[in-house]
């Protein structure tokens, strides 16, 4: 299918391309990016918009962003947006003009001030980020968002961003010491707090900085008087040019970056950012009431505001529930338990923090003296509480509460709760008033939705469920919209309290008033002449007649809708990404996609490939290609005639190429389908994808090596030696490497693994026998699945298995090696791996009848066969079970060695598919070793780079190396312990980089024992 072009006009698209072009040959030093999917990473964020801008463009530094300016004014047709971390849920960076992003280059923390209490940032610095940086001093940046782990400070800047905490900690406004902010001519601006006489001097003159100093000087003093009758009397003001802020009280301190802070980049780009940071209490302690209704929690809420808390949070039922299912529930469970014959239908999170010990503990003292009497009154909705003081627990309270946010678009119907009118703010003893009465208007209009948020601010997010797919539905939001605009005015707030307005700005002038709106479009003719800084948010340049953007606008459901229901139906993992972007989280401890990491490029995301999956869709469909049935034919295909396709001429013009090459890019590491809060499962609809493409395109031999391998290593490993030897020669190295593309060739084992099992009087595995044998002595027998990987290349770890399985009084058997289908679904064969897994499936569900315990080693091999199998096969996969080996430890009597204590802690890496999937692994074998008299201390790591063969594939090769430097590298190489790890693509990597010879966790407890 060719590229779409560009919907603008031909003149506009003369204006882009010499622009870029004068851009290229300047001397900007960052990345110009103008390719389809590079456009289409960017064209949404976290709201229900879409889209497609010109071009990215990624600056290095403020001059960077000073050459963007200096040349812009050449070009009064070309439009800009910055962006962040693309978080924002109402479109706020959204452009068809060209995309500024700071996030990749830009996100250095530049100078901090411990005694005077401040840091210096750039604006692609993420928020968790700055944290992390601050926590060893003993501050943190006090604004606490959801999408903390992904929002940058240049975005939380220009939507003057706040969150949990704010009655107490303010906005983001609150924190800005200065800004290093550049004008769309490339004017430099620096702004800080200053005396109203220094002002008004630099407002002389006809310099563009004068004119922006001049006009916001007179907007802001003539005007106060109205100023202060219009804006409500909230914590959170009216964002937006904040006109009221930028004097003090006392009209003596003037600071121009108030108006630049929640301008949402339609004045100037932010640069850098001097912040004050707060100390972090020393004692803090979180105490989560329950109730019997949703009512119950609001309507208590401003007692506790009254009892002093630092915050209040809240959560309906729908959103504990939608937790309960999530696999981050494991880690609050006990410390969010139900209430015994009571149905818990609300929650409110409420925290104190403070450095007097004394002092807190008797407001926690008053509180629950309190809650004890109301508990005890029926109508008071009170049924309980919990106190959690550790801060640990704390922050996986929190975490759950964040992830809220995502889970909420977790839905198995067509309608998805959407944000677009989630963040109104209210008086907080309105809240529960106005919350009962827009609970009214959506149950009027027969909606799901669910609640969350800030009731000490008056704050709470409400997301209806929508089908934005439905034309109806679309039409509906705009009807919902326009009455909660409405409502929120009766009820004396603003209808954004936290999220800025992107394309709600068309209700800016309802909130101003005509005669404040007025002042704002001539700030932004100061700033803005020719209004090419985010056109249409938040005003027009005075005597324009440019038109504000409108809560109308396209949606990514308009493009949606082009895709036939059964196409949609077929790639739910693709269409189900509504673009909370928790996969750009930043963490290189966290195993959430380690291609984004390592890349920064967010086409290597689940968002990012679930994006460019849509639109290759859409554009099939565009083009009248059926794709399930193109998938199907793909099925069907014979291997002469897919040879005969592969080697047709090629339509260099496809945007199939593009989206392949970013679908290479992944490392099916499977993080994506459990982190994900919508599950968007990338190396499912990769998979697919490559099995398409490939029935027309010419396969890479790389592909055939990997797709084949668990073929080739049994054959190979008949002479292990000499494949090791030949393996090792130059010539061989050079084919391999440079003809093949595949790097670091592993060596086979040698003993084998027959050769092992033989010596150690394993018997020889024969079906009928094994039937007879398990008849008599069922719960003695388990037998071992094999993998391609430990049984051909680390063939100690199988014997160990099986001489550990021995130890414990059970009798080992080894099942004949049968290849697994993992490389063959990870490079889209999947008519093979369809067969094997079928192949597979009937041999397991045989011996799953014996009911004899069936486990494996490697998790992301023994994984596959409870994941891919069942996508593949659905029901017909049957009900059998192949365990890991901590699974499998667990459900049997250990022996009791817990007091012998014999060595010093064991360090523990995790395989990333293993914590996803199952998240209480690490827990899991912590208790084992402590059952085997030994301390094992697991470590948070993300992705060690291999992820199979990923790590072995020579383009890979620096990406590889990059993800283990980036969380592997530095666990290793700081401890004086052991490290064992479960997989065998950790280990090989470990090996790989001199980190030492890992062994899994099993060989340790092998040895232990007798």
């Amino acid at each position: 299918m060719p590229l779409p072009k560009i919907s603008s006009s031909s003149v506009q698209l003369t204006q882009y391309a010499d622009y870029l072009a004068q851009l290229q040959s300047s001397s900007f030093s960052g990345d110009i990016e103008d390719s389809y999917t590079s456009r289409l990473a960017v064209a949404t964020d976290n709201s229900i918009y879409q889209k497609l801008p010109q071009a990215v463009i990624f600056p290095r530094s403020i001059d960077d962003l000073m050459c963007i300016g200096r040349l812009a004014k050449s070009f009064p047709e070309v439009a800009f947006s910055g962006r962040g971390g693309g978080t924002g849920t109402n479109g706020q960076s959204l452009t068809d003009g060209i995309v500024v992003d700071m996030s990749r280059h830009m996100n250095a923390i530049l100078e901090f001030n411990q005694e005077e209490s401040w840091v210096k940032v750039q604006s692609g610095v993420v928020k968790d980020q700055l944290n992390d940086f601050l926590r060893p001093f003993g501050f943190f940046f006090a604004p606490d968002l959801s999408t903390s782990n992904r929002a940058t400070i240049g975005g939380m800047i220009s939507t003057d961003a706040s969150g949990q905490g704010s009655l107490v900690y303010g906005k983001t406004s609150d924190h800005v010491l200065g800004l290093t902010s550049v004008l769309v001519d490339g004017t430099c601006l620096t702004t800080s707090p200053q005396a109203k006489e220094s002002a008004e001097n630099l407002a002389n003159g006809d310099t563009e900085v004068a004119r922006v100093y001049r006009q916001v000087l007179t907007s802001c003093e003539s005007k106060r008087q109205e100023i202060l009758a219009k804006f409500p009397r909230l914590n959170r003001f009216l964002t937006g040019y904040d006109l009221e802020n930028v004097f003090d009280s006392s009209l003596t301190q003037f600071d121009l970056g108030r108006v630049i802070t929640g301008a949402e980049g339609t004045l100037a780009f932010v640069a850098e950012a001097k912040l004050n940071v707060t100390p972090i209490a020393h004692h803090k302690t979180l105490i989560n009431i329950k109730y019997d209704s949703f009512e119950s929690a609001l309507r208590h809420a401003p007692a506790m505001i009254e009892a002093n808390a630092t915050s209040v949070e809240t959560v309906d039922s729908k959103v504990l529930n939608l937790a309960r299912e999530d696999i981050i529930w494991h880690s609050v469970s006990d410390l969010i338990t139900d209430v015994p014959n009571q149905d818990m239908q609300g929650l409110n999170m409420v925290e104190y923090n403070s450095n007097d010990n004394a002092e807190i503990s008797q407001r926690i003292a008053e509180l629950e003296s309190r809650l004890q009497q109301e508990i005890d009154d029926p109508s008071s909705g009170v049924i309980g509480y919990q106190l959690t003081s550790d801060k640990s627990d704390i922050g996986k309270i929190y975490a759950m509460r964040k992830k809220a946010v995502g889970l909420l678009g977790k839905t198995d119907s067509s309608q998805k709760p959407i944000a677009f009118a989630e963040d109104t703010a209210v008086p907080p003893e309105n809240l529960a008033d106005f919350i009962m009465e827009f609970r009214a208007l959506l149950d009027a209009k027969g909606l799901q939705y669910g609640m969350f948020g800030h009731v000490d601010a008056g704050v709470l997010h409400v997301r209806p469920a929508l089908d934005m797919l439905s034309p109806e539905q679309e039409r509906l939001m705009r009807e919902i919209s326009d009455e909660v605009v409405a409502l929120v005015a009766k009820y004396g707030g603003l209808m954004w309290g936290e999220h800025g307005k992107g394309y709600r700005s068309e209700y800016g002038p309802a909130f101003f008033g005509d005669e404040l709106f007025q002042e704002l479009r001539k700030i932004k003719a100061a700033f803005d002449p020719h209004n090419q800084m985010n056109p249409g948010k938040i005003c027009t340049p005075a005597d324009s007649s440019a038109t504000l953007v409108s809560v109308d606008d396209a949606k990514r459901g308009s493009y949606d809708r082009q895709i036939p229901v059964d196409v949609r139906d077929a790639f739910v993992p693709a269409m189900s990404c509504n673009g909370n972007g928790l996969c750009f989280n930043y963490d290189a401890t966290s195993p959430m996609c380690p291609s984004s990491k390592v890349t920064r490029d967010r086409r290597h995301s689940p968002k990012g490939r679930a994006g460019m999956m849509r639109e290759w869709l859409r554009l099939s469909a565009s083009q009248g290609v059926d794709v399930v049935n193109l998938e199907n034919e793909a099925k069907a295909t014979s291997w002469f005639s897919r040879l005969v396709n592969s080697v047709a001429p090629s339509n260099n013009n496809d945007f199939s190429h593009e989206v392949k090459e970013v679908m290479d890019g992944c490392l099916a590491c499977k993080a994506c389908a459990n982190q994900c809060p919508i599950n968007v499962d990338v190396p499912s609809f990769k998979s697919r994808f490559l099995s398409i493409y490939h029935s027309r395109y010419l396969r890479p031999w790389k592909d055939h090596l990997v797709s084949n391998i668990e073929k080739m290593a049994p054959v190979l490993a008949k002479a292990p030696r000499l494949v090791n030897a030949l393996q090792g020669l130059g010539i061989s190295r050079f084919m391999i490497n440079k003809l093949i593309g595949y790097v670091d060739s592993p060596e086979l084992s040698y003993p084998t693994l027959e050769q092992r099992l033989k010596i150690a009087k394993v018997p020889a595995f024969d079906l009928a026998q094994f039937k007879r044998l398990a008849s008599t002595e069922q719960e003695r027998v388990v037998v071992i699945v094999q993998d391609p990987f430990t049984s051909f290349y680390e063939a100690s770890v199988v014997e160990s298995l099986a001489e550990l399985i021995n130890k414990l009084g059970y009798k080992a058997h080894v099942l004949p090696f049968r290849p697994n289908g993992k490389p063959q679904h990870v490079k889209g064969f999947l008519p093979q791996f369809t067969q094997t897994a079928e192949s597979n499936a009937q041999l397991f569900n045989e011996l799953h009848q014996l009911s004899v315990p069936m486990v494996g080693v490697d998790p992301s091999l023994v994984l596959c066969y409870r994941d891919e199998y069942n996508q593949v096969l659905g029901e017909e996969r049957g009900d059998f079970l192949i365990q890991l080996v901590h699974e499998w430890l667990q459900t049997i009597e250990l022996p009791d060695l817990a007091t012998e204590n014999k060595t010093k802690p064991y360090v523990f890496l995790g395989h990333c598919s293993e914590k996803t999937a199952l998240p209480k692994s690490e827990n899991q074998w912590q208790a084992i070793f402590e059952a085997f008299g030994l301390s094992l201390k697991p470590v948070a790591v993300g992705c060690c780079g291999m992820a199979g063969t990923y790590g072995h594939e020579t383009v890979n090769l620096e990406n590889s190396k990059a993800l283990y430097d980036m969380s592997w590298a530095e666990p290793i190489s700081n401890t004086s312990h052991e490290v064992v790890a479960t997989g065998y693509s950790c280990r090989s990597q470990i090996k790989r980089f001199g980190g030492g010879n890992p062994r899994h966790p099993l060989q340790v407890l092998c040895e232990q024992l007798p």
